[in-house]
């Protein structure tokens, strides 16, 4: 074999920075865990001493840290007054636990991969499955994080409103089940949003759902949402108006037979809702980064959960619209659109 000299240092640069990536990553989650980034957040330029002493920290760590995160460009410098600043631009993505930018809760799914590494391999070599529960805590608490402010930023003001006349029947008042809902952010989000309808979450997940009606408890909309443990094919129908998929769909073993009860609990004019990761129906147009951060999460949790149902189906995180528009036509939906699309997912209606 010939070597390209040119290739070959093209590919040991990516190689060093997702290495360097990875080490940022740690410190990511020590800023975030240690309170950081919201000691600069709004603060100005800091000397390593001030972000110490505003974060109760050691300030030799932190200066060690601060310049982690300058290498990074996470954070200014200012070499002249040797400072630190966490900018505007930057707080929203670092500093802000509202914003729909807010990245931190993510790096402890990177977390929960590297503890479940030993069950990866197993999986791996025999081909059986990991369930969601099965996982790492921070697995949970990661994806619920992430998801949160992003769907704050979207749900009620743009998914909701792409769908035909959804919003319509949501003020008016329809009951609504969030198949999947995890920690039920999303359901929350609805039930703050239209008061005037009923939610009910359900997830396979006992320790979810119970964090989930902690979250409806604190939000004050327990009066208007339920949280109960069940499956995507088993949960009553209650004629329900709209019944959502976020996120959810693509791990189940068996999307068919979710779909084909999501048909007949629905009311009759109902809708579906169906949130899925961004995906093009060919694999090579998937080669982007938002691709390999899908593909990655889905080798470890997404085929490994479809894998533990011993299902019909393993579509992944990647699955796309056309094969995911084939289930609802299998379970009997006759109309099936693409409402939105955003960088990191597809908003999809269905309905009978």
């Amino acid at each position: 074999m010939s070597l390209d000299q040119t290739k070959f240092d093209a590919l040991l640069g990516k190689v060093v920075a997702d290495l360097a990536a990875g080490y940022g990553g740690v410190m990511i989650s020590l800023g975030d865990k240690l309170g950081l980034f919201r000691a600069m957040a709004g603060a100005g330029p800091l000397s390593s001493a001030e972000v110490a002493r505003r974060a109760g920290c050691a300030e030799r760590y932190v200066r060690e840290w601060l310049n982690a995160q300058a290498a990074a460009g996470y954070v200014d410098y200012d070499p002249e007054n040797v400072t630190y600043e966490l900018t505007a631009e930057q707080a929203l993505v670092f500093g802000d636990a509202s914003s729909p930018a807010y990245f931190l809760p993510a790096w402890q799914v990177v977390a929960s991969m590297w503890a479940d590494e030993v069950k990866a391999i197993e999986a791996f070599r025999t081909g059986k499955g990991v369930a969601w529960g099965d996982h790492d805590q921070r697995l949970h608490c990661g994806v619920a994080g992430f998801y949160r402010n992003a769907y704050k930023g979207s749900l009620v003001p743009q998914w909701l409103p792409a769908l035909d006349g959804v919003t319509t029947n949501l003020e008016r008042g329809i009951r609504v089940a969030d198949v999947g809902c995890g920690h039920g952010h999303s359901t929350i989000l609805m039930a703050e949003a239209y008061p005037n309808s009923r939610f009910v979450g359900f997830d396979v997940h006992a320790g979810s759902v119970a964090a989930a009606r902690a979250n409806a408890q604190a939000a004050g909309v327990a009066d208007r949402v339920r949280f109960e443990v069940a499956r995507a094919d088993d949960y009553p129908a209650e004629d329900y108006g709209l019944i959502c998929f976020f996120d959810c769909l693509h791990d189940m073993g068996h999307p068919t037979a979710a779909a084909e009860h999501a048909a007949h609990a629905l009311a009759e004019d109902g809708t579906v809702l169906l949130v899925e990761p961004f995906a093009h129906d060919r694999v090579e147009d998937n080669f982007t980064p938002v691709g390999r951060l899908y593909y990655s999460a889905s080798t470890t949790m997404c085929c490994a959960h479809a894998i533990s149902e011993r299902g019909t189906h393993v579509l992944g995180a990647q699955a796309g619209e056309a094969r995911l528009a084939d289930i609802f036509a299998a379970a009997g939906f006759s109309r099936f659109r693409r409402a939105l699309e955003t960088p990191f997912n597809l908003v999809l209606e269905a309905r009978p």
